[in-house]
């Protein structure tokens, strides 16, 4: 019933199998990818007809985790899964951006890639599995796709290389100081393709070396793939990239000054509006029919891309004037918002970010619920990107698998330089509003962040800055590098290489390649040209704000630390948290209390902390044989007096202890609710308190020494 290909080598220290044949038969493609007990089912579907007037190529991929892989079942109300997770969504772009320029040129039929995680052994993360999964599904479905591609994670410990380190090295990557990468990289047989990272201060030469490693360990995959293809790839879909070699002759005819004339503009809005006008002087002098060519919009980004892309290698000028090397006029502030925890604007050239940090306590922890379990975190980086920062109209609102990304960036180049959780009990938030926008607004995010956690009094271990680098590598093997890139020539070039850290080292890396990959030399090149730019930029913000403020912003909240046994956990919350609900509406301080007995207590004002911390204090600690006590009289007998003393603690005054002379009765001299000062004499027999009042003076507190 069922024609089945299987296909498995052993890499790394798992089984890796593909097999195709057994379900989703009607689909142009079906791969379920397998690593130890990880699978993930990779489906493809493309459309045989082009849309009319189609102008880009409509790529979809879909990663999705399902709970029931790993035992679980969601949490929520209708206890399904609803809204892509941001794992899910930073997925879904990492099999993406590998995988796009592998189809054919003037490929613009839809392509649709769903990857459904089915079984997952919370050992190998099923990311990499995905990615191999799609990019198996797509070389057998037909589809005009240059791949295959294969994926994998690299991690970096006592100077070893590591193939696929598990899920729970990763999660503890932060508080590993040995474990000090997290890789992904995806290429072809010859070159890398994209390159995601989170790493703690790696050198160049490092980094460098982890990407070869990855891609001389991805070799096996891709050569499974072709094994699996060579028994079940369907025929090849039957296109022919469009030929527009006339039309394209017209519109350079019609428009190669007026547009080289537009590239010459370094102002943004007006060199836009340059280019525009540009396009209708080709429009006005084309022929009705080769108006109503579907390749006019291919052949007017022909003529612009060559136009700039060629000046750039031969003269080594840019678009704004700029050597290849040069990084744009920045200008940094700190501090610039009165009333935030700590904010800083960061200016690029056109890019600009204004970036606030907001510090918070326990309460304020991110909650995550994913395939490995539920976790907390103490760091939050959200990027926002509104329309007018591109001088734009649109949709106002909405977050974007873009949106995500870039803070995921942005998020990752900064939390290898945060303080430990134990030094620095905050949740910290970030959040980057993105003002303008010419290149690179991750990077800016980056540069501001740090800023403004430095503003924030945040004790980060060093500044972190980003630089994006741009690639322009023509048919004849010339290529440029360029320092902080433009985003025309985001647009119009091949490579988008981002490299953020610190003086010591890298921090994050992300690459993204429009063309068929990169080899080392350049990438090499790339790196050391990235670092000189970093530098440049760490030098700029240091004028800002050279160090960290020594005192928090004045409406911050103060958080003081203290630990209790667990044995006295119970005592501090109550029965039905009554005790801590009344220290918290007593002291006007936030109370937090973990099941390791340590207790976060945050407020902007220090006497409401001191009240707090007296107060539990006085819960959890024991009185101490000797000491002197200020106590109240909460009950008289015939034999002496209770003296609430210590917190909660009483303790018995006997009437022979009460004065230096004989009493008929306790009441002669004590009242209920009268303040009086103790001395611990010890403890009875039976654990009983004994107090005395007659060995300390009740004006001074002072202990009475008799000779």
């Amino acid at each position: 019933m069922f024609n089945e290909t299987k296909k498995s080598i052993e890499w790394g220290e798992e089984t890796l199998t593909l097999e195709s044949g057994k379900v989703a038969r009607q689909a142009d493609g079906s791969v379920i990818a397998t690593l130890g007990e990880t699978s993930v089912m990779a489906n493809v579907t493309f459309a045989r007809k082009q849309k009319p007037g189609q102008d880009f190529f409509p790529l979809t991929v879909h990663y999705n985790e399902k709970y029931y892989a790993a035992g679980k079942i969601p949490g929520g109300f209708f206890k399904r899964e609803a809204r892509p997770t941001e794992k899910e969504t930073l997925t879904s772009r990492l099999i993406d951006r590998p995988i796009r320029p592998l189809f054919v040129p003037g490929f613009k039929n839809e392509v649709l890639v769903i990857c459904t995680v089915l079984s997952h052994d919370l050992v190998n993360d099923p990311d990499m599995v995905a990615m191999i999964a799609a990019s198996a599904a797509l070389t057998i479905s037909g589809a005009p796709f240059m791949g295959p591609i294969a994926a994998c994670r690299v991690g970096f410990e006592d100077g070893d290389y590591i193939l696929n380190p598990t899920c729970d090295d990763m999660h503890k990557l932060r508080d590993n100081p040995d474990q000090r990468l997290d890789l992904v990289v995806a290429g072809t047989k010859d070159a890398v393709m994209m390159v995601e990272s989170e790493a703690y201060e790696l050198t160049e030469e490092e980094m460098l070396g982890a990407v070869n490693f990855a891609h001389e360990n991805i070799q096996p995959v891709i050569d499974l793939i072709i094994e699996l293809a060579e028994d079940c790839a369907k025929e090849p879909f039957d296109f022919q990239p469009p030929d527009y070699g006339d039309l394209f002759k017209a519109v350079k005819k019609a428009g190669e000054k007026d547009m080289r004339k537009a590239f010459k503009i370094t102002d943004k809005q007006e060199r836009t509006a340059a280019v525009s006008a540009a396009r209708d002087v080709v429009k006005a002098a084309l022929s009705e029919e080769q108006l109503g060519d579907e390749n006019l919009g291919s052949a007017l980004k022909k003529l612009e891309s060559s136009i700039l892309r060629g000046d750039v290698v031969k003269t080594g000028k840019r678009i704004d004037g700029r050597a290849l090397d040069t990084v744009r006029p920045i200008e940094a502030q700190a501090g610039i918002l009165p009333r935030t925890h700590g904010s800083a604007l960061f200016t690029r050239g056109e890019t600009q970010g204004l970036v606030v940090t907001t510090l918070g306590t326990g309460d304020d922890e991110q909650m995550i619920d994913a395939l490995t379990g539920t976790y907390k975190s103490n760091f939050m980086l959200h990027y926002n990107f509104p329309p007018y920062s591109v001088g734009e109209v649109g949709r106002f609102g909405f977050t974007g698998r873009r949106e995500i990304g870039h803070g995921k960036l942005a998020w990752r180049a900064l939390q290898a330089v945060l303080p430990a959780a134990t030094d620095f009990p905050y949740t910290i938030r970030v959040v980057s509003e993105i003002t303008e926008s010419n290149g690179s607004s991750s990077m800016a995010s980056v540069c501001g962040g740090s800023l403004s956690m430095m503003d924030a009094a945040v004790p980060l271990k060093a500044a972190v800055a980003g630089v994006a680098m741009g690639l322009i590598l023509e048919d004849d093997g010339e290529y440029a590098i360029l320092t902080d890139i433009l985003g025309d020539e985001d647009h119009l070039g091949d490579m988008d290489f981002k490299v953020a850290g610190t003086e010591a080292g890298i921090t994050s890396l992300q690459m993204d390649i429009k063309v068929a990959g990169i080899t080392p030399d350049i990438m090499e090149k790339a790196l050391a040209q990235a670092k000189a730019g970093r530098l440049h930029i760490l030098d700029e913000m240091g004028k800002a704000l050279s160090a960290g403020r020594e005192e928090f912003s004045a409406h911050a909240p103060r958080i003081e630390t203290m630990t209790i046994p667990t044995d006295k956990i119970r005592e501090v919350i109550g029965s039905g948290g009554k005790v801590i609900r009344e220290i918290v509406e007593v002291s006007g301080a936030k109370v937090n209390i973990d099941d390791e007995g340590v207790i976060k207590i945050a407020s902007p004002n220090n006497e409401s902390i001191k009240k707090a911390y007296d107060m539990i204090h006085a819960i959890v600690a024991e009185p101490e044989e000797g000491m002197v006590y200020d106590g109240k009289v909460v009950k008289i007998v015939d034999f002496g007096a209770f003296v609430n003393f210590f917190g909660k603690r009483d303790g018995l005054v006997h009437v022979s202890q009460i004065e230096n002379r004989r009493l008929n009765h306790p009441s002669d001299v004590l009242k209920e609710g009268q303040m009086v000062k103790v001395k611990l004499l010890g403890f009875d027999d039976r654990g009983k308190v004994r107090l005395s009042m007659k060995v300390v003076d009740q004006e001074t507190g002072e202990e009475i020494k008799n000779d």
